[in-house]
C-alpha cells in the first residue's frame, strides 16, 4: 500500500488572514511539501496540471524534475497529465527524460481535467474529450513500447517512422494510471489495458466511487489481466487534522467556507458526511481512511489532498507531520486486513523484474522446445 499528497496548485488567499501568495511563494511551497512528505515517510507527491490562473502547475515535469533532485525515494507522479490537449508526443518525451533522471522513480495519471476553456487554448475541442483521451493514449503507449512509429488518427498530424527520445529507463515505460471522477469510458480504458485507475474519491459519496471502482474490477478480469481483486486502485481523499477534533473543525471552517471549488455550498458538516473528508482527530483520520476498504476493496494507492483552500504553507507542513504519525498504524492496519493475493502497485522495480522473468521464462520455454524438437 502507497501513501501520498498531491496538489491541485491552486493560489487562493487565506481567507483568516488576507494574505494571498505570489505565483512563485506557490511553486517554492509545493517544492517544500513535496520535501516534507518524504521527509515524514510518504512514497508519492503528486501535482496536477493546469493552464488557466488561480492555478501555478502548468510544467509538472519541470517541478518534478526540481523535486527529483531534492529527493531519493518518493514516487514522482500527476494528479492530472493531460492527455487529451497535450501532444502524446510530447508526454512521451517529457516523462521519459524525468523518468530517466529520477531514476525511474516516477508514474503519471492520465485525466481530461475539469477545466472546458483549456481545450480551445490548445487547439482542441472539449466534445471530443473522450476520443481525445483514447486517441492519445493509444498513440503514446505506442511512442513508449516501440522504436519506430507509423501512425494515423484523428486529431493529429501522422507519424511516419518516428522515435520519441529518450527512450523509457530500462525499456520499461512509467506506470499510468488513469484518473475519473465519473466517466466509465476511462475505467473501460485503464481496464482494457491493465493499466491502474484512480478515483479522486474527494467530491462523490461512497457509492459512487464503489460503482466506478467495481466496474474497472469487473472489466480488468473480463480483459483478461487476472481476477477482480488484482485490478490496481487508487484513491484521493481530503483531510484536516489536529490533537482534538474541535480544533480541527474550528480551523478549517473558514478554509473549507471559501474555498474555490465547495465554498458557499454545503456546511462543512453536511460535505464530511457525504464524501471522504474527514476534518477531526488523528483517530478520526484513521478510522475514515481504513473505512474506504469497506466498500472498494483492497487497493493500492491512497492520496491525500491537504493543501488547498489558501492553507498557509507552515499549516500544511503541520498537517504532513501528523500524517506522518499516524503512517504507521495506516500501513500496519491495511496490512493485517490485506486479502492474500493482493498485488502491490507497481513501481519501476517491479516492472523491471516482472520483464526480466518473462524474457527468462520465454527463454527457458525455448530451449525446452527446442530439446523436445531434437529428440
Amino acid at each position: 500500500m502507497q501513501f501520498g499528497i498531491f496538489s491541485v496548485g491552486d493560489v487562493t488567499p487565506d481567507p483568516t488572514t488576507g494574505h494571498e501568495p505570489s505565483e512563485r511563494e506557490r511553486i517554492k511551497a509545493m517544492v517544500r511539501i513535496a520535501q516534507k512528505a518524504e521527509e515524514v515517510g510518504l512514497d508519492v507527491f503528486a501535482t496536477g496540471e493546469h493552464h488557466n490562473p488561480p492555478f501555478v502547475p502548468s510544467s509538472p515535469t519541470t517541478m518534478l524534475g526540481y523535486i527529483a533532485a531534492t529527493t531519493e525515494k518518493l514516487i514522482l507522479s500527476t494528479s492530472t497529465t493531460l492527455i487529451t490537449t497535450n501532444d502524446p508526443v510530447k508526454i512521451a518525451e517529457d516523462y521519459a527524460m524525468l523518468q530517466q533522471l529520477a531514476d525511474g522513480r516516477v508514474d503519471l495519471v492520465m485525466g481530461r481535467g475539469n477545466t472546458g476553456p483549456v481545450y480551445p487554448w490548445f487547439g482542441q475541442d472539449i466534445r471530443n474529450g473522450i476520443d481525445l483521451a483514447l486517441e492519445n493514449y493509444a498513440l503514446l503507449r505506442r511512442l513508449w513500447r516501440e522504436d519506430v512509429v507509423d501512425w494515423e488518427g484523428k486529431f493529429r498530424t501522422p507519424l511516419k517512422g518516428f522515435t520519441a527520445t529518450p527512450r523509457p529507463l530500462d525499456g520499461i515505460p512509467p506506470f499510468v494510471w488513469h484518473g475519473s471522477i465519473r466517466s466509465p469510458e476511462i475505467a473501460e480504458q485503464a481496464a482494457y489495458y491493465g493499466d491502474g485507475f484512480l478515483h479522486n474519491h474527494i467530491f462523490w459519496p461512497p457509492e459512487h466511487t464503489q460503482r466506478m471502482v467495481q466496474f474497472y474490477r469487473q472489466r480488468f478480469a473480463h480483459y483478461g489481466h487476472g481476477t477482480p481483486e488484482q485490478a490496481i486502485v487508487g484513491l484521493g481523499g481530503q483531510f484536516f487534522m489536529r490533537r482534538k477534533s474541535q480544533d480541527a473543525v474550528r480551523e478549517f471552517r473558514p478554509y473549507f467556507d471559501n474555498a474555490p471549488v465547495y465554498g458557499h455550498g454545503p456546511s462543512l458538516e453536511d460535505f464530511s458526511s457525504q464524501t471522504p473528508l474527514t476534518v477531526g482527530s488523528p483517530q478520526e483520520v484513521i478510522d475514515r481512511t481504513l473505512s474506504f476498504r469497506e466498500y472498494v476493496g483492497d487497493y493500492q494507492r491512497q492520496s491525500f489532498l491537504i493543501d488547498h483552500a489558501g492553507l498557509p504553507l507552515k499549516t500544511v507542513l503541520e498537517q504532513l507531520d501528523l500524517l506522518g504519525e499516524i503512517l504507521p498504524t495506516l500501513r500496519a492496519e491495511f496490512a493485517s486486513r490485506r486479502a492474500p493475493g493482493t498485488p502491490d502497485a507497481p513501481t519501476h522495480a517491479s516492472l523491471l523484474a516482472a520483464s526480466k522473468a518473462k524474457i527468462e521464462d520465454a527463454s527457458v520455454s525455448s530451449v525446452s522446445s527446442v530439446s523436445s524438437v531434437g529428440k
